[in-house]
């Protein structure tokens, strides 16, 4: 990512993330003539993903040569991709003063949050390495490629029953790791008619050889084997020092999947001023919803702006006009 680029002091927009909602949103702005700027910290969620799955016409593609045309789309248009981390956001008399980690500093007329999710995964020991290898949290992101293996789905939470039943779409090895969740008996006993086996107990740790899977150990001893994990993970979203200073609560999902920013349809939040799209808004959102996210923010948020330029020009041109000296009432 270019990192030598001058931050322009006067924006229309600053998109906070340079994932696929970000550039989407920066790309809709910048086709609209607009002054836009996109600052990235270069930790994408999906790094450790070999490649885009479920994408049409990118499938398969890996995630930094992604963003890599991403970045070039936005640019060819005039908008400013740069690598940074954006530490303080104050509200000022037009719009939002932004200072970056680094020193620099702009200000814009508003502000698009697009700095995305953060997994946090159960405390299993040995599980984070496995991350976006043989550990994987999406069926439609990963099923594919673990199809016809022996699948283990650690239960983290009442979605359990949920995963296990799509994880079972893709082989007929599935074991629901129950690990101290409670499950409802109709659940199990759908999960057992379709051949789904039903483990109790904590799960403590992975086992591991030749640098793979081989199962899971449990806190009695037990080991159960596996060549693939499916877990879900805590969904946090990220930024939330920036969301605190505008004035924006992040608030638990209803799926109990994590923490979002509520916005409304098209990526609009409570604060004037600021929108958001992506995952820091929907946690479930896979790359091709976050982009369409990011493209319809974008659009709304120039319509925003197109619209509060035509007030003010007509606040201006319905202004009286101050009559010269000469023609002035004398005293």
């Amino acid at each position: 990512m270019t990192t030598t680029a001058e931050l322009p002091t006067d924006l229309d927009v600053l998109v906070i993330g340079g994932g696929p909602a970000g550039l989407s949103g920066a790309l809709m702005l910048a086709r609209s003539r607009r002054s836009v700027a996109v600052i990235d910290s270069g930790s994408p969620r999906n790094a450790p993903a070999p490649a885009v799955h479920g994408l049409l016409g990118y499938d398969g593609t890996p995630p930094a040569e992604y963003l890599r045309r991403g970045r070039a789309d936005v640019r060819r248009y005039g908008g400013v991709v740069l690598a940074g981390e954006v530490s303080d956001v104050r509200r000022d008399d037009t719009g939002f003063a932004v200072s970056l980690a680094d020193g620099r500093a702009t200000q814009a007329r508003r502000l698009l949050l697009a700095t995305g999710l953060t997994d946090e995964l159960p405390a299993v020991e040995g599980l984070a390495a496995r991350w976006g290898r043989d550990l994987v949290h999406c069926p439609y992101c990963h099923g594919w490629e673990v199809r016809d293996r022996a699948i283990a789905v650690l239960a983290t939470g009442p979605m359990a029953f949920h995963s296990a039943v799509l994880w079972r779409q893709l082989s007929d090895r599935i074991v629901l790791l129950r690990n101290g969740i409670d499950l409802p008996t109709e659940q199990l006993d759908q999960l057992r008619a379709r051949g789904v086996r039903i483990v109790d107990g904590a799960v403590r740790s992975v086992v591991t050889g030749d640098d793979a899977i081989r199962g899971v150990t449990l806190d009695d001893g037990r080991v159960v084997p596996c060549e693939v994990i499916a877990a879900g993970t805590h969904l946090v979203a990220r930024g939330a020092g920036l969301f605190t200073a505008l004035g924006l609560t992040l608030a638990e999902h209803p799926s109990g999947m994590g923490t979002h920013v509520p916005t409304d349809p098209v990526g609009r939040t409570d604060v004037p001023g600021v929108w958001a799209a992506g995952n820091v808004t929907d946690l479930s959102a896979q790359v091709g919803a976050a982009a369409a996210a990011g493209a319809m923010a974008g659009a709304q948020l120039n319509a925003e702006l197109a619209m509060a330029e035509t007030q003010l020009a007509a606040r201006g041109a319905a202004a009286p006009t101050a009559r010269p000296e000469s023609a002035k009432m004398p005293g």
